[in-house]
């Protein structure tokens, strides 16, 4: 698997993917370091939709420094909502399993683990000069099983961010058990506009505006492109948002 710094493996290259230009006139997740007003509603950017008999195979992505596989032998971690208290702009992620062989059918019974940092940009289970202490927290982590629609709903918060990296979401998918062999370990974009009224809101303010990534052709994971990982975002930083995304694995 690949370091966190460096570009996607080439499956992205191989479909003929393409960035995606996400609301550009927006700087990305939380980014420019200026106070936000006022943020214009945006139009959400659609999660690609597979055509009927085929599908679009998800990118492979690092898994990054903070897996805590530890977590997949943990009866407990199996939940939907998986804030363990922590405050944030709330977030609904809907994850919808498909084939990209046979009929794009969806798959059920399938496990796919999330993870993400809180809004202050740390992760659970980890202790580092960065992260800071963490260790035996599991809050934004959890693990669901698909069901015959092939979906997975998780609650959880709007992530935060950290140094060299723009707000996004982990996941892996296990087709038959979580002891098994990784089927699929990507990573979940959101809209740059989305994430910038999410900075801009007054949960997030102490942590405001990454000033270290100025968009996704400059972040690590996400610079080849975004257009099979971006999540079609609905709802407000007030209200809070839900983002979906379809996930095509071989199955």
């Amino acid at each position: 698997m690949k370091n966190e710094k460096l570009s996607r493996k080439e499956a992205i290259a191989l479909l003929g993917g393409a960035g995606l230009a996400v609301g550009s006139t927006w700087s990305a997740g939380c980014s420019g370091g200026t106070s936000v007003t006022a943020v214009p509603t945006p139009t959400p950017s659609p999660s690609p939709t597979p055509a009927s008999g085929s599908c679009t195979l998800i990118p492979s992505e690092t898994d990054g420094p903070y897996p805590l596989y530890s977590v997949l032998s943990n009866a407990s971690m199996v939940r939907s909502d998986v804030t363990d208290g922590k405050t944030g702009v709330p977030l609904t992620i809907e994850l919808t399993l498909v084939k990209v062989n046979g009929s794009c059918g969806a798959i059920s019974g399938a496990y796919i683990y999330i993870w993400h940092c809180d809004k202050d940009g740390t992760y659970s289970g980890y202790s580092s000069t960065q992260n800071g202490n963490h260790l035996g927290e599991t809050y934004c982590r959890g693990i669901q099983q698909t069901d015959s629609s092939g979906k997975v709903t998780f609650q959880t918060i709007y992530p935060g961010w950290y140094a060299g990296r723009i707000t996004h979401v982990h996941f892996q998918v296990y087709l038959t058990s979580l002891s098994g062999t990784v089927t699929a370990t990507s990573q979940l974009a959101f809209p740059q506009a989305i994430t910038q009224a999410v900075c801009a809101s007054t949960l997030y303010a102490a942590k405001g505006q990454n000033t270290s990534v100025t968009g996704f052709s400059a972040d690590n994971v996400f610079r080849d492109g975004t257009t099979y990982q971006m999540s079609s975002v609905t709802g407000s930083a007030s209200a809070g948002y839900t983002a979906k995304l379809t996930i095509g694995v071989n199955a």
